[in-house]
C-alpha cells in the first residue's frame, strides 16, 4: 500500500497534473458559486474535454471540479442566501444571517476551512476503506455483479427525492433506452430502425450533458435578462484562532458523518448537510444560537457536504456502484477511458487508483489555497448575468458532445435529451435515475444472462450463492424503503389533518 501511494504522490506531483487539479478546482469553484449551476451539471459540462487526455489527467480535473463546485455553492449561499448547489441549503441559513451583519468574509473563510477539513477526512477514510472492500468484491463472478447492478438500480429510488415514483418511471425508461443497439449474445439488432448511428446504442456523454447542462441552461432562458447583485462586501477571510477553536471540533465531527453517509448509494450531499446541522445543534451549549448566524452551524454543513464526496467515491471505485448523481457521470468518465469502477480496478490498475487517492487529496488542499487566495473573484463570478452565460454553456453542450465520436448525431441525442430534461424539470421528473438505468442497465443484462449460461438456465443462482444473495436482498430493502417513508409520512399528514379537524 505504501509503495502505491507512493507511487501515486510522484505521479500527482507532476506539473500537467497538479496544472489540472487547480484547473479543475477553479472552474469547480466557479461552477458552483453560480446559482443553478450544480457540480453534477459541471462535470457533465467539462467531461468531454477529458477525452483526449490520459486516464490521471482526465479523472483529477473532474474529481478537481466535483470538490470545488461543492465547497462554491457555499459563495453564493453566504452572500444572497441563494445556495449554488443543493448541498449548500444549510450553510445558507446561518451564513447568510452572519453576512448581513457585516461579516461575509468571516462565514466564507470558515466555510473554506470547514470544507478543506470534512473533504481531506473523507479522503483519507476512502483510502482506508477502498482497498479492503474491493478484496471481498474480487470473489465475485456473474451472479454477485447482476447482483450487483440490481443493487446500483435499487438507489433510484433514494436519488428521486420526494417524487419516487415519477424516479421509478424515470429508471424505466432509462432502462429502456440502454436496451438500443445490438444485442450482445445473439448479435440482432433492437430497436435501431436501421440507424447505423444507433448500432451500438445511446452514447450515455451526449445524454448526460442534455439531462444536466443544457436542460438548465433551457431554465435560464426564462429569466435571461435577471443581474444579481451583491450587497455585501468581502474584506478579511482568515478565520480567527477563536472561531478555528469553535470550527474545528465540529468541522471533524460533520466530515466524519458526511462521509458515512456518502458511502450510502442515492445519499448526497444535502442529507449529509442537514443530518450534520442537526448533530451540530444537538451537541452544542446554545443550540438556540442556531439561525442566527454562529461558525458551528456553518461548519457543520460545509464539512459534511464536502465529506460526502469522498465517501460517494467508496462504492464508485469499489462495487462499481455511484454514491451520487455527480459520481454516476464519474462513472462514466472512468468508462470512457477504458477502466472499469469495481474490484478489478484495483487489481488491474492499482497505480492508477492510487494516484486518483492523492490527486483528491491535492484537489481538497488546493480548494483551501484557492479558497483563500481567489475568494474575493470568485464572489464577482455570481453577478454574471445570464445572457453572457447561456450562450456560453450552449456552445460547450454542442462541441462537447459532437467531441465525443465527431458525430453530429451526437449533438442531435444531446438537444433531444436537453428537451427532455427541461420538461422533467418543469414536471419534477428527476434526472439522475435514466442517467444510473443507462450506465447500469447493460450490466445488469449482460451479467444475468451470463449467469443463465453458467447455471443452464436456473434461475436460482442467482439466490443460491450467498454474495449475491444478500447483495439482492440490500437491493430490495433500498428500493422499498423510501416508498415505505413516503406512504408513512402521508399517513401521518392525514392523521395530523384529522386531529386539527377534530380540534377545530
Amino acid at each position: 500500500m505504501l509503495e502505491l501511494l507512493g507511487h501515486g504522490l510522484a505521479a500527482v506531483m507532476s506539473f500537467e497534473i497538479l496544472f489540472m487539479i487547480a484547473c479543475g478546482v477553479a472552474a469547480g469553484i466557479a461552477i458552483g458559486a453560480l446559482p443553478g449551476l450544480t457540480a453534477t451539471m459541471g462535470v457533465a459540462l467539462l467531461l468531454p474535454l477529458t477525452f483526449g487526455m490520459d486516464a490521471e489527467s482526465g479523472i483529477l480535473l473532474l474529481l478537481g471540479i466535483y470538490a470545488g463546485a461543492i465547497y462554491g455553492g457555499s459563495i453564493s449561499a453566504i452572500l444572497l442566501k441563494t445556495p449554488g448547489t443543493p448541498a449548500a441549503a444549510a450553510t445558507a441559513l446561518d451564513g447568510f444571517e452572519m453576512s448581513k451583519r457585516g461579516e461575509a468574509g468571516r462565514a466564507l473563510g470558515i466555510s473554506t476551512v470547514s470544507s478543506y477539513i470534512g473533504g481531506t477526512l473523507s479522503v483519507i477514510l476512502l483510502i482506508l476503506i477502498s482497498p479492503q472492500l474491493a478484496k471481498i468484491g474480487l470473489k465475485f463472478s456473474a451472479p454477485e455483479y447482476f447482483a450487483l447492478a440490481m443493487f446500483g438500480l435499487s438507489i433510484i429510488a433514494s436519488v428521486s427525492g420526494k417524487h419516487v415514483l415519477k424516479g421509478i418511471m424515470a429508471g424505466v425508461i432509462g432502462l429502456l433506452v440502454s436496451t438500443v443497439g445490438i444485442d450482445i449474445v445473439t448479435g440482432y439488432q433492437r430497436f435501431t430502425f436501421g440507424n447505423m448511428n444507433l448500432f451500438n446504442g445511446f452514447s450515455f456523454i451526449p445524454v448526460m450533458i442534455g439531462l444536466f447542462a443544457l436542460s438548465q441552461s433551457f431554465i435560464s432562458l426564462e429569466d435571461m435578462m435577471k443581474k444579481i447583485s451583491i450587497k455585501q462586501t468581502v474584506s478579511r477571510v482568515l478565520p480567527t484562532w477563536e472561531d478555528l477553536k469553535k470550527v474545528i471540533p465540529t468541522a471533524i465531527r460533520s466530515g466524519l458523518i458526511g462521509t458515512f453517509i456518502g458511502i450510502i448509494p442515492g445519499a448526497g450531499g444535502d442529507i449529509g448537510a442537514f443530518v450534520a446541522y442537526n448533530e451540530a445543534k444537538r451537541f452544542s451549549k446554545h443550540p438556540e444560537k442556531f439561525g442566527t448566524g454562529i461558525p458551528e452551524a456553518i461548519a457543520a454543513p460545509e464539512a459534511a457536504n464536502n465529506g460526502v464526496t469522498g465517501g460517494a467515491m467508496v462504492p464508485l471505485l469499489t462495487l462499481g456502484i455511484p454514491g451520487d448523481a455527480t459520481t454516476a457521470i464519474m462513472l462514466g468518465a472512468l468508462i470512457m477511458q477504458g477502466l472499469q469502477p469495481g474490484p478489478l480496478l484495483f487489481r488491474d490498475h492499482g497505480p492508477l487508483v492510487y494516484t486518483i487517492f492523492i490527486g483528491f487529496l491535492t484537489a481538497n488542499l488546493f480548494m483551501l489555497i484557492l479558497g483563500f487566495i481567489g475568494i474575493k473573484w470568485f464572489t464577482k463570478i455570481i453577478a454574471i448575468p445570464s445572457y453572457i452565460l447561456t450562450p456560453v454553456i450552449f456552445v460547450l453542450c454542442i462541441v462537447g458532445s459532437y467531441a465525443i465520436n465527431n458525430n453530429f448525431f451526437d449533438v442531435i441525442v444531446m438537444f433531444i435529451s436537453g428537451i427532455i430534461g427541461y420538461i422533467m424539470q418543469k414536471l419534477e421528473f428527476p434526472a439522475s435515475p435514466i442517467v444510473l438505468a443507462l450506465i447500469l442497465g447493460p450490466m445488469a443484462e449482460r451479467e444475468l444472462r451470463k449467469s443463465l449460461m453458467m447455471s443452464g438456465g436456473e434461475i436460482n443462482v442467482l439466490f443460491t450463492r450467498p454474495i449475491s444473495a444478500v447483495l439482492l436482498s440490500i437491493a430490495v430493502v433500498t428500493f422499498f424503503m423510501p416508498i415505505i417513508k413516503n406512504i408513512i409520512t402521508q399517513m401521518r399528514q392525514r392523521g395530523r389533518n384529522i386531529s386539527d379537524s377534530n380540534n377545530s
